[in-house]
């Protein structure tokens, strides 16, 4: 089986799980890779958007039912948690709707959100608007950044298997970074 048999076949699923675990890189890669017509690009904005929405319930309601878990307690103890109680209390609406485009603040926020009084019904309904406008806006990025790479590389076109390779050299940097540097922090 080759690569671009098993990245049409299991893409948007990893793309869906990769969006709830990692975020923007792999939403902006699954553009690129949409872009290389590897899957339709609704595909990936729906992959994205889904992912995303589907791991920030998740973490609203670990928020609202474990409020004494150790997982709620270390996010307590982390200085976005404060500041997002603080965004949420000013404009509950707003910053439901905004805290996954700020930096910093996608993975606390849903479970500082889940510990306030805030319905879950609206939660769930401002949390899904902001992720599929999210999808739509990452993996656009990374579809038009696709067609500047191909402009740029002009006859340079590198096949398949190296933008992936490239692409997974990318996601694997990227996730030991931060990896790194949770780990000095923790």
């Amino acid at each position: 089986m080759t690569i671009e048999t098993l990245v049409a076949r299991y893409g948007l699923a990893a793309l869906f799980l990769g969006a709830g675990l990692e975020g923007e890189t792999v939403v902006v890669a699954g553009g690129l890779l949409a872009h290389r017509g590897l899957f339709p690009l609704a595909g990936a904005m729906a992959a994205a958007a889904l992912g995303s929405f589907a791991a920030d319930q998740l973490w609203f309601f670990v928020g609202r039912r474990f409020h004494d878990h150790r997982i709620v307690r270390r996010a307590r103890e982390k200085p976005a948690f404060e500041k997002a109680i603080g965004f949420f209390e000013r404009h509950p609406v707003g910053f439901i709707f905004a805290f996954r485009f700020i930096y910093g603040f996608r993975t606390v926020s849903p479970i500082a959100i889940g510990t306030t009084n805030v319905a879950a019904r609206l939660f769930v309904a401002v949390n899904l608007v902001s992720a599929i406008l999210w999808g739509i806006v990452f993996s656009s990025l990374g579809y038009l950044f696709g067609r500047g790479v191909e402009q740029f590389m002009g006859r340079l076109q590198p096949d398949t298997h190296t933008l992936l390779a490239i692409l997974a050299g990318v996601i694997v940097a990227t996730a030991l970074f931060f990896g790194v540097r949770y780990w000095r922090k923790a």
